[in-house]
């Protein structure tokens, strides 16, 4: 089950992945034009793409490695807690059946 915030960080990493997408389109489109101004912002833009790309899948791997270790926190807690993690999983059941049931 996505958190809010897995879900916010999954559309930040889509949008960042669909600049970079457009930026580098930008320079293609861009390649035929001349002057100095417009080469040396290309050249830039580029660089900044690459760092871009780079960072997005260090960010990427980090949240994905912070997922796994909760996970396996999340099932540790589980085994050494079964009837704790019962209990609690019974009561937001019986809170969801109040709120659902209500009119």
């Amino acid at each position: 089950m996505p958190t809010d915030t897995s879900t916010a960080t999954d559309k930040l990493v889509a949008d960042l992945r669909e600049v970079a997408a457009d930026a580098e389109e930008l320079l293609k489109l861009t390649a035929g034009q001349a002057g100095d101004r417009i080469a040396e912002l290309r050249s830039s833009l580029g660089a900044k793409l690459v760092q871009a790309r780079g960072d997005l899948g260090a960010l990427e791997s980090e949240l994905l490695a912070r997922g796994r270790e909760a996970a396996r926190a999340t099932d540790q807690y589980v085994h050494d807690n079964p009837w704790k993690a019962v209990g609690a999983s019974a009561g937001l059941a019986f809170l969801l059946g109040l709120l659902v049931g209500r009119k």
